[in-house]
C-alpha cells in the first residue's frame, strides 16, 4: 500500500511489521508535570477507508519520563493537509527531561475504519444481566 507524506524536511517514519515509528521534529525540554504536544513533523494521506492509531513505543516512558495525555491517539483520513502536522501530547512525570530531535517516542499502524453504525431505539434488551461494571471478578 503506497500512502502520501509530507516530512516537512525530517526523516521517513520507520516501519517496524505492523508498526510505523515516528520521531521527535524538535528537541524539547520539559519539567515535571509540564503539557506539551510535541511535533512528529510528519503529514500524510491516509488510505481512503483507514485512520491512525498512535500509541507511545514501549521505551518512551522509561527513557525520557512522558506519557501520552490521551492514552493513544486517532488521526482520522480527514486530517490530511500539509498543515496538519502529526502531535504527540505529553505529559512529563520525571523531574527534567530533554528529548533530542529524531528521538522515536510513537508508533502508529494503519486501521481499517469499523462500517457504519446506525442505533435502533429499544425499551428492553431482553439479555441477561452479568452484574454491573466491573462484574467479571477481580
Amino acid at each position: 500500500m503506497k500512502v502520501r507524506i509530507n516530512t516537512h524536511g525530517n526523516a521517513v517514519p520507520e516501519t517496524h511489521g505492523e508498526w510505523i515509528d515516528l520521531a521527535t521534529a524538535e528537541s524539547v525540554f520539559m519539567k515535571r508535570f509540564d503539557f506539551k504536544i510535541i511535533s512528529l513533523g510528519v503529514s500524510i494521506e491516509l488510505p481512503k477507508g483507514y485512520y491512525a492509531h498512535i500509541v507511545p513505543r514501549p521505551s518512551t516512558y522509561k527513557k525520557w519520563g512522558i506519557i501520552l495525555a490521551n492514552s493513544m491517539g486517532v488521526i482520522e483520513g480527514d486530517y490530511c493537509g500539509d498543515n496538519d502536522v502529526w502531535g504527540y501530547p505529553a505529559i512529563c512525570l520525571r523531574e527534567d527531561t530533554l528529548i533530542p530531535k529524531g528521538t522515536r517516542i510513537a508508533q502508529f499502524r494503519l486501521v481499517k475504519c469499523a462500517e457504519p453504525v446506525e442505533f435502533v431505539p429499544v425499551k428492553r434488551l431482553g439479555n441477561p444481566d452479568r452484574g454491573g461494571y466491573g462484574s467479571t471478578g477481580d
